[in-house]
């Protein structure tokens, strides 16, 4: 957790790079106009782009934001959390979590967390990177611990659309819906995709990661099975973004 607030924060300096996020900002956005509510408070989990608490308001009369980053959270006007499961208060009608539940240490936790924050009938929605996110990566992360003769971990574990569902269930919430958008990015370099991973707070966090910059040879081995996957003269990388919806029981 200590790592992904020095990764956000670094991302904050470096300029985020937003258009995977702002994708599943809209989304969400989109999704909430379909229900023709208005919403008394709300929570906003992940914001690295203070715009959002203004776009949110026209679904809701007050807004809390938490971020796992402290510069983000200061630039919107929210506070910072080291981790995503604790909610500052309780009382809402509505949580909005982007892009920061795939990276916490206990994801039933943190589901449980925010539905005990959410009023009856309350909503919680959002978007987080799914099982088939960056292929092309790990297979060029593969290539180079071939050459070190060692595997370590390079990526964090994501959830496949199906265990989201069930976990959002387990946690309480009813209604679980988890839809699958797949958006293919293509780069003409491998140091390119790693410049937006770390403008977007993405790089590797994981407490068991190698603390050795790749060699020479492992960054060259990495090169060639990423430049191996090319059509013509760029390499398509898949981002799976997990958008979510569950609600909370009514009052009888």
């Amino acid at each position: 957790m200590k790592l992904r607030k020095l990764r956000r924060d670094r991302a904050f300096r470096r300029g985020p790079e937003l258009f995977l996020s702002e994708r599943a900002f809209a989304d969400c956005l989109d999704r909430i106009g379909l229900i023709h509510r208005r919403f008394r408070s709300a929570l906003l989990i992940g914001c690295p782009n203070p715009d959002w608490v203004e776009r949110l308001g026209e679904f809701t009369d007050h807004i809390a934001v938490l971020d796992p980053g402290p510069r983000f959270a200061q630039a919107a006007g929210g506070a910072w959390v080291e981790d995503a499961s604790v909610c500052a208060a309780e009382g809402y009608d509505l949580c909005l979590a982007m892009g920061t539940l795939d990276t916490v240490n206990d994801l039933p936790q943190a589901l449980a967390r925010i539905r005990a924050s959410l009023n009856p009938d309350g909503l919680l929605l959002g978007a987080m990177a799914g099982g088939e996110t960056l292929p092309q990566l790990r297979a060029a992360m593969r290539a180079a611990d071939a050459v070190r003769g060692e595997a370590v971990p390079h990526v964090h574990p994501r959830i496949e659309a199906g265990a989201l569902a069930t976990l959002l269930s387990a946690a309480g919430l009813t209604m679980p819906v988890v839809d699958v958008d797949r958006v293919r990015v293509s780069y003409e370099t491998l140091a390119r995709l790693v410049h937006d991973l770390r403008s977007m707070g993405s790089t590797n966090i994981l407490t068991e990661r190698s603390r050795r910059p790749l060699s020479k040879a492992e960054w060259h081995a990495a090169v060639e099975a990423f430049t191996s996957a090319r059509q013509g003269d760029r390499t398509t990388e898949t981002f799976e973004i997990l958008h979510f919806a569950a609600w909370t029981t009514r009052e009888r």
